[in-house]
């Protein structure tokens, strides 16, 4: 059985295809059949609907993969930074992806 992995975006985002890459390469690692799709976000009314909170955004089996996402409501056509341990990026750590996948 796959797990469903979403990658939500907007066009001119330059994260979406390295944390793409991330994933096929760590799910790979683990032996984790993944079906990966591609959800471009066109506006702010789709950013809304989507509860997107920004470019690029990865959800597995629809939870997003930043720990205590769940509880943010800043929705938005915007790109999205991360809160990590190293300091503030533009896509999650492998060790969050890595987390997700392996639940």
């Amino acid at each position: 059985m796959s797990r469903l992995v979403e990658i939500l975006y907007f066009a001119d985002c330059p994260n979406w295809p390295p944390v793409a890459t991330a994933v096929d390469r760590l799910a790979r690692e683990l032996g984790v059949a993944v079906d990966v799709r591609l959800v471009r976000v066109a506006s702010e009314d789709e950013a809304l609907r989507l509860r997107f909170l920004g470019s690029p955004t990865v959800r597995l089996d629809g939870r997003d993969v930043e720990p205590g996402a769940g509880e943010r409501r800043d929705f938005s056509l915007a790109c999205r930074v991360y809160r990590t341990e190293e300091g503030f990026a533009g896509l999650p750590p492998d060790g969050w992806l890595r987390a997700a996948l392996a639940e």
